[in-house]
């Protein structure tokens, strides 16, 4: 032992003297208080007087009125806290106001403090006293007596204090720091973290998100060039530009990689630091590599593991909480000391990470999260090797230390995608992830991922093929006992393997979503440790397994679904008494005892905080009871302090349990009672305290809504609701909203009112809604609508109701969306509905018999409202426009709408043309004409100054856009980029005229019948051009020379084209040209080279027989599908271009045959194969060769159609062919995919 002793003692004295040798400094061990010994410099008050300052300018206005105003807390301070990551420009907010002109003139004394990670409150303190007395500064460590003097000199005084870059502060710690400042003090904090700001107590939080590009451009350009922009230096513009994108508007980054390369003019130069990675680049103390990798630095252990495993997460993935929470505890990330309770640590450390702003509040909805491109760099940078992901055709190296990898799953993922597995032995992680958590498009995979890498992956830990095209898993899984988590949600699945139950060490289990799963086994039981089970959407699982209940670990179960003849089986719900979260029980009708129902002791499930109970939707079925399922609903009541949120579905009872509406359930927010079509009444509801959102739907019984729904001798009725929505109520008559009582206060906080489809609906809404924001009435045939005082509404909806009203005190004047449909009668004008509306933005109004002359009143009224931007009127029989009838020019008024930017008419039967009027407004940028049967033109001689996108659909006598024929001396002044036609199967031409829409980009024409041409010569802007369905269209155009900016060709169901015009190879830009069902076309032979076309597209043309000769001069080409035409169309002579991704031939046996012969091996990217038709029924075998059988290695989709012979040889016992193929990730022949009937 001795010896071994003095051998280790020597190898660290050789380690300590080349530690000395390399300038290593020392850092403490533990994380949480690492200190680099070379400090960070402290940024200061003092700005930059030579940097123009960009972005933050509303979080500066506001934060600046809110230090103006005389306002703060009861003690007098306030506290404005600025939160974001490292390097997202907090200190350089705070600078700004600190050194705002304003500022000076607001306060008699300003102290600034950098308190960084080392909260020390005496040092605080005195540096605050150097700033308001500086000839009393002292060294005295004194708290009390350092705090004296502060308030000494204070009192009575105005005070601006900014605490920059705050690490940690209790919130004891913040009392006693902040006891000498009384009223007038205002206090800044910048901080990292969240929990910071809420431990001060903060009257507002400003987090800082990303910079635009623009600004983060100029802080670049400034740092970089000593400029505002790149005008004077134009040659690094373009790199400039793509350098300052991969800052992900991190000013911090632009800052320091503009300061990196101000001393250098080399191209190449700024071009390496573009294509690096962000941590290649030097560690400059003040850089963004140190200030980011502070943050971690200064995380605890487990917080640095939790962290860095997140770096497999792809760039701009959104995340949930326990998506997260499940990964870190299949991965053992969560262990914490013997004797300490697991539940909740989790999400403590998620939460941790939040505040710290290692992950951000995602922009599209409040449960998801995601992390900042920088801090995913940093994740990865500190993960090493460890971790590794895939992103795009990007691909990260894999060495054989990675255990976890990540993959972002695409359309079709093949053998190539997974070459790079190989090398990994002891993987730990397996897990594609989609950027879009939307949609629900399958992905295909490869069968070598499951049946030859996926045996290999022995040390598997967590297993994902989540969202792929998978029938039936193989039965390996007793090879994989390490697994702690398994996704298989969307999959296709029907049943799960026998082996798949010997995981004792499985604690996730996602199902949901999987639409065809039948059954879950009896053997579930086994899995001891499962503590997630999500069979959400699973809807052919019809029943829970007997024995569900020894689960007893079990922490969320989704479903618990009770089967025909299984409503017993309600009583194990009673041992799984560690649910938490959310919770259903469906199948409810099956429960024939309501002992049953008891005896789950759902009252003991603390942790559940929403519940959903269902029934089925079948009323008619004979096995349900009233009475029974009464039983059941009352013996269902569930924990009162933790539930939030509650749903009765299909419940078929006569009346609700007491115990819905108990005030004790002090926490719930959420209720909603969906088709319980037995009930004839109401919970009394607006007992709850803090119910905030209520739904109650397909209640047909019920008739009447009056005191009983608010609860009798209630003095504050729905005192917390804010979202109230009544649906699908029948017959439901009469709401008596009890406001003769004067002591009663209801609905004191309610923003959203919505009454949908309830037709028998009589008498009034409540009047005292003096919160409501938004009001919805839809199908509500017989209600009077009154709107009285409501001076926070801001959008109202009324589609079909008998009367609209006013009464005489309105207050609507925050209104800024009123849209009025199918209303019987006015109470009142028209006029006086919008009359005090200044705020107005969109009105809409169509199908109201009283607003059918709207024309006769005119829509002058409108015109004093400077903020109205967009109008619809339709199904206005009256409306009528006309060169004869100058009086509607007056009447119809428009020209007063000065602000107007979107106009919509449709269904106005009598409109003949749009009045003179609309060329006074300035602002007017899209018009959309529709169903007007009596429109000839769209205008006289010329088109609204600036108008930039025209609809016009459905205008049957519509003979000219405009009429050319009454005044040709016009100015070709014409805005127009986007104009759409369809179905106006009068018209004719266009424009005669080869000056008009000069700046036309994109031009649409569908179903117009007679049109015969289309312009002289196209617009030179013109990008895209699509034709559909117009047989008597001959020509297109002379020629394409002018339209070089095109890009795009689309024609189809065109019967009369025989060619496109002259010139198509002159058309630099084009990348797409899609050709169909166009019969006279005959050859496109005579096209030339088209450098960049990706998409050449000819379907169903039946006389088309040439291709271009020069096809292999196509670089860019992508997709090419041939397909139903002549069967004498023949193979180019040169053959393809080899960089195809996606070929289809289809009754085009020339071409097939001599594709074979060329050899497919030349198609070196190939991504997707399609043949069939003609000239494939004969075909026997897949290509011999070598070099066409690797080339079916890159295939990720194969298609075959009409090939008998082919099809034999893939079936069961037939393995030659199919094993050439097998990898393929989508295999179809004649209708029939790989995963069904050819496995």
């Amino acid at each position: 032992m001795i010896p071994k002793i003095k051998e280790i003692n020597t190898r660290l004295d050789r380690l300590e003297k080349r530690r000395s040798s390399l300038g290593l400094s020392k850092i403490m061990s533990e994380g949480a208080s690492s200190k680099v010994m070379k400090a960070r410099p402290q940024p200061t008050s003092v700005m930059d007087e030579t940097i123009a300052y960009v972005g933050r300018d509303d979080e500066k206005r506001e934060m600046l009125e809110l230090l103006k105003r005389n306002n703060g807390a009861e003690d007098g301070v306030s506290v404005i806290s600025i939160v974001g990551i490292g390097g997202m420009g907090k200190t350089t907010l705070a600078q700004l106001i600190y050194n705002d002109a304003s500022i000076q003139h607001s306060f008699d004394h300003k102290a600034w403090v950098c308190v960084s990670d080392d909260f020390d409150a005496i040092k605080v303190t005195k540096s605050i006293l150097k700033f308001i007395a500086p000839s009393e500064a002292c060294d005295d460590n004194d708290l009390s007596l350092l705090q004296e003097k502060i308030k000494e000199k204070l009192s009575g005084k105005k005070f601006l204090l900014v605490l920059d870059d705050i690490w940690d502060i209790s919130y004891n710690e913040w009392t006693i720091l902040r006891s000498p400042f009384g009223v007038g003090t205002k206090i800044i904090v910048t901080t990292r973290f969240q929990s910071v700001s809420s431990n001060m107590v903060t009257m507002k939080s400003f987090h800082l998100d990303k910079l635009s590009h623009v600004d983060c451009l100029s802080i670049f350009t400034q740092h970089a060039l000593g400029a505002r922009d790149f005008n004077g230096h134009l040659d690094f513009k373009d790199v400039g530009e793509n350098i300052v994108r991969r800052c992900s508007g991190l000013p911090l980054a632009a800052k320091v990689i503009g300061g990196l390369l101000r001393t250098t003019r080399d191209r190449g130069a700024w071009e390496n630091i573009y294509e690096s990675e962000i941590w290649d680049l030097p560690e400059d103390p003040c850089g963004i590599v140190p200030a980011l990798r502070l943050s971690y630095h200064h995380l605890p252990p487990h917080l640095k593991q939790c962290f860095a495993y997140c770096s497999i997460l792809p760039k701009d993935y959104e995340f949930e909480e326990e998506e997260i929470i499940l990964l870190w505890r299949a991965e053992g990330l969560l262990q914490q000391k013997a004797g300490s309770q697991c539940r909740g640590f989790g999400s403590q450390c998620f939460r941790d990470l939040v505040s710290r702003s290692f992950f951000q509040m995602s922009d599209k909805g409040e449960s998801l999260f995601v992390m900042h491109d920088l801090i995913n760099d940093l994740a990865q940078f500190v993960a090493g090797k460890i971790c590794s992901k895939f992103e795009g055709n990007k691909q990260q190296e894999i060495s054989r230390r990675t255990r976890h990898l990540s993959y972002v799953q695409s359309e079709f993922d093949g053998v190539m995608k997974f070459e790079a597995f190989d090398q990994v032995e002891h993987l730990r992680t397996f897990l594609p992830l989609r950027l879009q958590r939307t949609g629900t498009g399958l992905s295909f995979l490869t069968d070598d991922a499951l049946h030859k890498l996926l045996p290999r992956l022995s040390c598997l830990r967590v297993l994902s093929f989540s969202g792929y095209w998978i029938t039936e898993l193989p039965d390996i899984f007793e090879n994989l006992k390490h697994l702690r988590y398994l996704d298989f949600s969307r999959t296709l699945i029907k049943c799960l393997p026998d082996s798949l139950f010997t995981l004792y060490h499985l604690e996730t289990l996602k199902l949901n979503w999987c639409m065809q799963l039948e059954i879950l086994p009896p053997e579930i039981e086994n899995l001891v440790n499962l503590h997630y089970l999500d069979i959400r959407g699973a809807r052919l699982i019809k029943g829970m397994p007997s024995g569900i209940g020894k689960l007893t670990n079990l922490q969320r179960l989704s479903d618990f679904v009770l089967g025909e003849d299984d409503g017993h089986l309600i009583k194990e719900v009673k041992n799984l008494s560690n649910l938490r979260g959310e919770f259903c029980l469906s199948g409810l009708e099956n429960v024939v005892k309501g002992q049953d129902a008891w005896e789950a002791k759902l009252s003991e499930k603390s942790e559940v905080d929403k519940l959903e109970l269902k029934w089925s939707g079948d009323f008619g079925n004979k096995i349900r009871n009233k009475e029974v399922e009464e039983e059941v609903l009352n013996f269902l009541c569930p924990h009162r302090k933790k539930l939030e949120e509650l749903s009765i579905v299909h419940y078929g009872g006569a009346k609700f349990s007491v115990w819905i509406a108990d005030s004790s359930f002090v926490n719930m927010l959420s209720l909603k009672l969906i088709n319980c079509q037995n009930c004839i009444s109401l919970p009394s509801i607006g007992k709850l305290p803090r119910l905030k959102n209520l739904y109650i739907g397909g209640m047909d019984e019920v008739k009447e809504i009056g005191v009983e729904f608010f609860g009798e001798n209630q003095p504050n009725a729905f005192a917390s609701l804010e979202d109230l929505c009544f649906e699908d109520m029948l017959n439901w008559k009469d709401w008596d909203s009890c406001e003769s009582d004067d002591q009663v206060s209801k609905f004191p906080k309610l923003r959203l009112l919505s009454i949908l489809e309830c037709p028998e609906l009589l008498g009034r809404l409540p009047n005292c809604l003096h919160s409501l924001q938004e009001l919805v009435i839809r199908g509500c045939q017989q209600l009077v609508v009154s709107i009285s005082r409501l001076p926070l509404l801001c959008e109202l909806e009324i589609h079909g109701c008998k009367e609209l009203m006013y009464s005489n005190c309105v207050d609507v004047t925050s209104l800024k969306r009123v849209s009025l449909l199918g209303i019987s009668k006015f109470g009142i004008p028209p006029e006086r509905i919008v009359s005090t509306l200044t705020k107005l933005e969109s009105f809409r109004t169509g199908g109201c018999k009283e607003l059918a002359s709207l024309s006769q009143n005119g829509l002058g009224f409108l015109g004093h409202l400077s903020s109205l931007r967009d109008i619809e009127i339709s199904d206005c029989p009256q409306l009528v426009s006309s060169e004869t009838e100058e009086v509607n020019e007056e009447k119809l008024q428009l020209g007063k709408i000065s602000s107007i930017e979107s106009l919509t008419i449709k269904d106005c039967e009598r409109l003949n043309r749009l009045p003179k009027a609309l060329h006074s407004l300035t602002f007017l940028a899209e018009i959309q004409i529709g169903k007007c049967p009596s429109l000839v033109s769209f205008a006289k001689n010329k088109l609204p100054p600036a108008l930039k996108r025209l609809m016009i659909w459905d205008c049957d006598n519509l003979q000219y856009l405009v009429d050319e024929r009454e005044n040709k001396s016009t100015s070709n002044e014409c805005l127009l980029e986007r104009l759409e036609i369809r179905g106006c199967n009068s018209l004719i031409c266009l424009s005669s005229r080869s000056d008009f829409l000069i700046r036309l980009g994109d031009l649409r024409i569908d179903s117009c019948q007679k049109l015969t041409s289309l312009f002289l010569k196209l617009p030179a802007t013109l990008k895209l051009l699509q034709i559909f369905l117009c047989p008597k269209l001959e020509c297109i155009a002379q020629e394409f020379h002018q339209a070089t900016c095109l890009e795009s060709i689309r024609i189809s169901s065109c019967m009369n084209i025989k060619s496109l015009p002259q010139g198509i190879e002159k058309l630099s830009h084009l990348q797409e040209i899609r050709i169909s069902r166009c019969p006279n076309l005959v050859s496109l032979e005579q096209i030339g080279s088209l450098a960049n076309l990706r998409i050449f597209t000819i379907e169903d043309c039946e006389n088309f027989g040439a291709l271009p000769r020069c096809m292999k001069n196509f670089t860019s080409l992508q997709e090419l599908n041939v397909c139903g035409c002549s069967a004498d169309v023949s193979f180019p002579e040169e053959g393809f271009p080899s960089n195809l991704t996606s070929l289809e031939i289809s009754k085009a046996p020339k071409i097939y045959g001599s594709l074979v012969e060329w050899g497919l091996h030349r198609l070196t990217s190939l991504r997707q194969l399609r043949i069939g038709g003609e000239g494939c029924s004969d075909v026997v075998s897949f290509p011999e060769e070598k070099t066409d059988k690797d080339m079916l290695l890159s295939v990720e989709e194969l298609r075959i159609l009409d090939c008998p012979l082919l099809k034999e040889k893939c079936k069961r016992g037939k393995r030659r062919e199919w094993s050439k193929i097998a990898h393929i990730p989508l295999v179809e022949m004649d209708g029939f995919e790989k995963g069904c009937s050819l496995l």
